[in-house]
């Protein structure tokens, strides 16, 4: 049974290449979260079950297409994919499946007028977003995923030493990195110390100016979404808004670091979300807005500029009483698991890597529907 690499699925879709994904998984677990693109063709009580009608179903999928099965973990998959080689179909499995899936990370270059790169690291199973400025041989990663080596494996490429890592905030829908990163290479984590409940990390603070090369980085509080949410302003070329601007909705107003844990006063938290806003929207220039988060399947580079966001996102723009309104009448589904992430991001709790790989599979649901 032949197998192909979550990572070259990610490189042949982003090329455009013809090939057919068949997701085996029940009909709710692919509706929840799946590949773009696959079809669903929902065996899989029958290849625990009844192997001989899962075959016969699977036997008449089109026998002149490259077949990629996909499963959970790629176990079941792998038995979908033996049963199409000996019905005549080229087939293979989706190594590791979903799971694997999540941990693609694809990296691009991003335009920026900067004395340096800005280079997005996007992971097309979560859409999660990281940011990696690079200046003068030194480097520093914004929003790093908990799979580290991803990022230090980049900083190789670019001959750059690590001298900082960031978060805009305690994230609710995936483990950060971020400390762990940090203290791997010996340098300052920083969080803003109203996210940091029980974390060690460096303080920042609105107004503080920070330097990466020849490159400054100005910190913008910018909570909401939580209290110690800010925006990095990196010259007046981009800002990296986290989870409280995205290019077509903002951030959520109810996953802040007490979510889940003691009232949340929602009303309050979108009040203070569209202050927020308010800053972002008259800041000089137009830079580019770089989110921690993207809908879909982000294909590096995504970016837009302040003022194309400003014509595409109608929550950007709303009034104060709109925006409070739709913010705190209209709660989406919790992210998976938020609870425990949060606990983990703000220091409160410790999971295991294993544990870390569990927890955050499957979409982000940080912005506001």
């Amino acid at each position: 049974m032949a197998e192909i690499t979550p990572e070259t699925v990610a490189e042949r879709l982003e090329n455009d290449e013809e090939l057919t994904l068949i997701d085996v998984r029940d009909a709710a677990d692919f509706e929840e979260w799946h590949i773009p693109g696959s079809e669903n063709v929902d065996v899989y009580d029958d290849l625990k079950n009844d192997p001989d009608s899962a075959a016969a179903t699977l036997a008449e999928l089109p026998a002149d297409e490259e077949l990629i099965t996909v499963c959970a973990a790629g176990v079941l998959a792998s038995d979908a994919a033996d049963m199409l080689e000996a019905a005549g179909h080229d087939a293979a499995t989706l190594e590791n499946g979903m799971n694997g899936w999540a941990r693609v990370h694809r990296d691009a270059p991003l335009e920026a007028d900067i004395d340096g790169e800005l280079i997005q690291v996007a992971r097309p199973g979560t859409g999660c977003l990281s940011h990696v400025l690079v200046s003068a041989g030194e480097a520093a990663v914004f929003e790093p995923s908990q799979y580290v080596e991803e990022y230090e494996t980049l900083l190789e490429e670019y001959d750059a030493d690590l001298v900082g890592v960031f978060d805009t905030h305690a994230h609710a829908d995936h483990v950060s990195g971020g400390a762990k990163l940090a203290e791997r290479n010996g340098v300052p984590y920083y969080l803003h110390p109203a996210d940091a409940s029980g974390i060690e990390a460096r303080s920042v603070e609105d107004g503080d100016v920070l330097e990466v090369g020849a490159v400054e980085i100005e910190v913008i509080h910018t909570p909401g979404h939580s209290p110690g949410s800010v925006t990095f302003a990196v010259e007046d070329e981009a800002l990296l808004t986290g989870d409280t601007l995205f290019h077509n909705s903002v951030g959520r107003v109810e996953l802040g670091v007490d979510a889940g844990l003691e009232e949340t006063n929602v009303e309050e938290n979108a009040e203070t979300l569209y202050e927020s806003l308010e800053r972002l929207r008259t800041v000089d220039g137009d830079p580019l807005v770089l989110p921690a988060h993207d809908p879909g399947t982000p294909q590096p580079p995504v970016a837009a500029r302040l003022s194309e966001v400003k014509d595409r996102n109608e929550a950007f723009c709303q009034d104060r009483e709109t925006l409070v309104a739709a913010l705190a009448g209209d709660i989406p589904d919790q992210p998976a698991n938020f609870q425990r992430i949060k606990l983990a991001n703000v220091g409160t709790e410790e999971i295991s890597d294993e544990e870390a790989d569990e927890l955050e599979l499957g979409p982000n649901r940080c912005a506001a529907e």
